[in-house]
């Protein structure tokens, strides 16, 4: 099934935006930017939305203005509205489980306790989604908190590596929205390691 909606996790606000709990956004961001697309508002689905067309195929882009622990909000009332299946969905969201800059393609699985995908499990009624795993680290101080770590700024050489994962990612999207996973998953995890 060709994936339709990639949705990109994050927090809304000035305040949040260079956060790494921010790094859906930012593939999201980087791709708009890429195709000269601009989000709009959407108050009937507690989100922004953009379309871009990748490889020939129709791609609607969303970041929830809900906040990341509510996002399935904003994902449940898109996924209706466009009929769209949970495997038609593709969530990128930040991965402290990965190193920095490291990309991981991954379909369906739990939460991982991350409650921007705990919240869109609960809304699609399914974890059959795609995601996208972006790599920020684990804190590097053992008194440092997770939460405290994800809602702070990425450091200068972290973004770097970030965004070249992100191309790496952008770079994979015509493969990856044709639901040919496999290959993908293989380009992506040599590029990124």
């Amino acid at each position: 099934m060709a994936i339709a909606l990639l949705v990109g996790l994050g927090n809304p606000g000035a305040r949040y935006t260079e956060t790494r709990h921010n790094a859906g956004f930012w593939l999201l961001d980087a791709l708009a930017a890429r195709e000269g697309v601009s989000f709009s508002a959407e108050s009937r689905f507690n989100g922004e939305l953009a379309k871009v067309v990748i490889g020939g195929r129709d791609l609607r882009l969303l970041k929830p203005t809900t906040f990341m622990n509510h996002s399935g909000q904003s994902v449940g009332a898109v996924a209706r509205y466009f009929n769209l299946a949970p495997e038609q969905v593709l969530v990128a969201h930040d991965e402290i489980d990965l190193p920095v800059g490291v990309m991981r393609l991954k379909s369906g699985g739990g939460h991982a306790g991350h409650n921007g995908l705990r919240d869109i499990v609960a809304h699609l009624g399914s974890n059959a989604f795609h995601r996208v795993r972006i790599g920020v680290g684990r804190p590097q101080h053992p008194n440092e908190k997770v939460v405290d770590y994800v809602l702070h700024r990425a450091g200068q050489d972290e973004r770097i590596s970030i965004d070249r994962g992100l191309d790496a990612v952008i770079t994979e999207l015509p493969e990856i929205l044709s639901g040919n996973l496999e290959k993908s998953m293989q380009r992506l995890h040599t590029a990124t390691e």
